[in-house]
């Protein structure tokens, strides 16, 4: 088990702590909760039945234990919300993320400024989707969805996104080219 565990750390950990970043805001939070998820999984691994991809399910638990962590918090629906706000959290840490390091670019900020703004839901598909790669049924599993769903709210949250960004390079006067958000 221990081989198979590690194996699984080495392989997964960042993605895991990645999503958990992106939900909470806080890097020794999402530190926690990652440390939470592979608990989980050392309880639950001899109950995996390779019906999906360890990594989907991994993310699976991860959702789960995020939730669980708002819920704990007092009024949890409406820390969930506002964990995507990133205008009403600050995230400290001395050293950048990858993550910061890449919203260095301005089309970049701009992009997640927009996301803040799309639902929870299309947020979540999003991240999933366009940030770790998974599969529309990597992301349906994950989220416990029929991959119709995920379908939907990806079109959704994309055409909202991409409407958002527009509206916002019309409102800062910027001159850039034309908002595309691919497929």
């Amino acid at each position: 088990m221990n081989s198979v565990f590690d194996e699984l750390y080495q392989k997964y950990h960042h993605d895991v702590f990645q999503f958990l970043f992106y939900m909470v805001k806080s890097r020794e939070l999402a530190e926690d909760l990652v440390q939470e998820v592979y608990i989980r999984v050392l309880k639950a691994y001899d109950r995996f039945e390779g019906k999906s991809s360890e990594k989907t399910w991994l993310f699976s638990i991860a959702k789960n234990v995020a939730i669980d962590h708002f819920r704990k918090q007092k009024g949890w629906k409406q820390r969930l919300l506002e964990s995507f706000d990133m205008s009403a959290r600050q995230v400290r840490d001395d050293q950048p993320l990858p993550e910061e390091m890449a919203l260095q670019s301005e089309e970049i900020q701009m992009m997640y400024k927009c996301l803040d703004q799309c639902t929870v839901d299309q947020r979540m598909v999003i991240i999933m989707r366009y940030i770790h790669e998974l599969s529309i049924s990597e992301t349906a599993e994950a989220l416990s969805w029929t991959e119709s769903k995920v379908k939907t709210t990806q079109h959704r949250g994309l055409k909202t996104l991409k409407k958002l960004m527009e509206e916002m390079i019309e409102k800062e006067g910027m001159t850039s080219e034309k908002v595309t958000a691919k497929r």
